[in-house]
């Protein structure tokens, strides 16, 4: 049989191969992360009629190349093209990664380990990351509880919507600050209800509280009593406060204007003002009255400004006095009633006065008050010079001790450093925020959540609507020394071979060696359609020539039989 015959043969079947190989890379066009493969042709063998033979100097012949005819073609080799990047598609889906680099994905069934390209990935029914195709679990490292960092340790499935990710948990505000200005102008701080400012703080099981803090002036220029007005819970209601206290008792000077509203006369023992229905009528007489009642308490209050069912003004009121000169002290209800005081001169000699006539009031209509009282609550200081804060309680901040009230509470440190006594046009700017100027300590009601991102070196954090993150794993990746030694094993799947070097169980950060991962966006097959189809032209004149040859050698073939005839 004529060798041709089988060199023609040989040459069919490696041209069949590179056109099976083009066939598979055109149909992976369009498959995610495909790496395209190219066959490369060796000779097969020869066969050898007459060996080289060398130089004889006896005779003077020259030395004779050897005779080898040779027999075919075969593979040489398939080389898959994996460091060639794919195109970029963009998908929007945030599961969606495309590697840029050498690295791999890792992926696992469970019991094996393989490699893949393609990031494809959704998150299954019990919140693992996996991939889209197959369900093969994505695999990387996981947060140290203890650091509450990564831990680079043997890769595992990433839960990344486990239960204890699905939520975050509450924490109790421990810390705050005021800032802002406190002009020394402000009516609201002079008044009687004082400057409000509204803290927001929660409990250990979350829940949400405002906590009414009250400015108001003082006789001394810059210096300012703060107390703790109410504590109201998320629905409005008012907590029990009457055990609470802050900044403890201090001695205060203040005077306070009193005047009667609109509609309102006084002509020295009746008031009179408007009924239910606005007309004008004798609202209270009291001449001959000794002691005040309850009723008669609301009536004065509302006809000097005060709300008579809020609780804290009606108390307000009822604390206004005047001390005199030598000490001597008169309450509201003694200037009211007009009571005889006894009066105890330098000498020693006793004289019963009239309350009005110590605190100097001709008019009961419009008169002030001078009262220096013992009140709970905490002095704030300012240099009246300057401007600037000079202490509250005696420092930069005071303490709130709420769990004194309930258990629930933790006890609040609110930093008032921040705050300055400037000139804002008589009006204050000062607020109260939860939290430290860095955010810290703010506390949180529980949260929800409500995204998961994936960061350039694939680490996971999941983003809640209180406002916190928690970082829940990284996406760990494999690098190996030769990647076209690796097996392809279908599903867009690679697996180690001797020749790729193997697979620690650890991996790298992909950004280790200046790699990176994208979300968003898809790495597409990195199939040339051009060179293809050139190739697939090449293959199919060679796969002719080939077969020529073996219809030339059939009838060489044929003719020899004919020899016989």
């Amino acid at each position: 049989m004529m060798r041709s015959m089988y060199s023609g043969v040989a040459g069919l079947k490696t041209h069949q191969t590179k056109m099976d190989v083009i066939g598979n890379n055109i149909a992976n066009v369009n498959t995610v992360a495909y790496k395209s493969q190219s066959v490369t042709f060796n000779e097969l063998m020869y066969q050898t009629t007459q060996a080289a033979s060398g130089a004889n100097a006896t005779t003077g012949t020259a030395g004779i190349n050897a005779r080898q005819i040779g027999l075919g073609v075969k593979t040489g080799a398939i080389n898959t093209n994996i460091t060639a990047q794919g195109a970029t598609q963009t998908t929007n889906n945030p599961f969606d990664i495309r590697i840029t680099g050498d690295a791999f994905f890792i992926v696992s069934n469970g019991l094996d380990n393989f490699f893949t390209r393609d990031g494809y990935f959704y998150v299954d029914g019990q919140g693992n990351l996996a991939m889209t195709s197959n369900g093969y679990n994505v695999m990387g490292w996981q947060v140290d509880p203890q650091t509450q960092d990564i831990k680079m340790d043997t890769v595992s499935a990433l839960r990344v919507m486990s239960p204890e990710h699905m939520t975050y948990p509450p924490e109790a505000t421990t810390k705050a600050y005021v800032s802002g200005i406190l002009d020394k102008n402000d009516v609201n701080a002079a008044s009687s209800s004082g400057k409000t400012m509204n803290l927001q703080f929660y409990d250990k099981l979350g829940y949400s509280y405002t906590a009414k803090f009250v400015v108001k002036t003082t006789d001394v220029e810059g210096v300012y009593t703060l107390e703790v007005g109410s504590i109201l819970d998320s629905e409005n209601n008012p907590l029990d406060i009457s055990g609470f206290t802050f900044g403890g008792n201090n001695t205060v000077s203040k005077t306070t204007a009193l005047g009667l509203a609109d509609g309102y006369s006084w002509d020295g023992t009746k008031l009179r003002g408007p009924d239910a229905m606005g007309a004008t009528v004798d609202l209270m007489d009291l001449s001959g009255v000794t002691t005040l009642t309850d009723a008669q308490w609301e009536t004065l209050a509302k006809a000097y400004g005060y709300n008579p069912s809020d609780a804290a003004q009606m108390t307000t009121f009822k604390s206004l006095g005047y001390t005199a000169t030598d000490g001597t002290y008169v309450t509201i209800e003694d200037i009211f009633l007009n009571k005889s005081i006894a009066v105890t001169d330098a000498g020693g000699s006793t004289t019963n006065t009239p309350a009005r006539t110590i605190a100097g009031i001709a008019d009961i209509g419009s008169f002030e008050t001078n009262v220096t009282t013992a009140v709970n609550s905490s002095i704030l200081t300012y240099d009246a010079t300057t401007g600037k804060f000079v202490s509250v309680g005696g420092g930069n901040s005071i303490d709130l001790n709420l769990s004194a009230l309930n258990a629930k509470f933790e006890n609040i440190t609110v930093d008032f450093s921040n705050t300055t006594m400037y000139n804002n046009g008589g009006t204050s700017t000062i607020t109260a925020t939860n939290g430290d100027t860095k955010g810290l300590g703010s506390g949180r009601k529980i949260g929800k959540m409500t995204g998961i991102s994936i960061q350039d070196d694939g680490r996971i954090y999941a983003s809640y609507d209180n406002g916190q993150s928690k970082l829940l794993g990284q996406i760990a990746v494999a690098e190996f020394s030769n990647a076209s030694g690796l097996s392809k094993e279908g599903d867009n799947l690679y697996k180690a071979t001797q020749n790729s070097g193997e697979f620690d169980g650890i991996g790298v950060n992909i950004k280790s060696n200046g790699g990176y991962m994208t979300t968003g966006v898809l790495e597409m097959s990195n199939v040339d359609l051009s060179a293809e189809f050139t190739e697939m032209i090449t293959t199919q004149r060679g796969f002719q020539a080939n077969s020529r040859i073996i219809t030339v050698s059939d009838t060489l073939l044929e003719e020899l039989v004919n020899l016989k005839r």
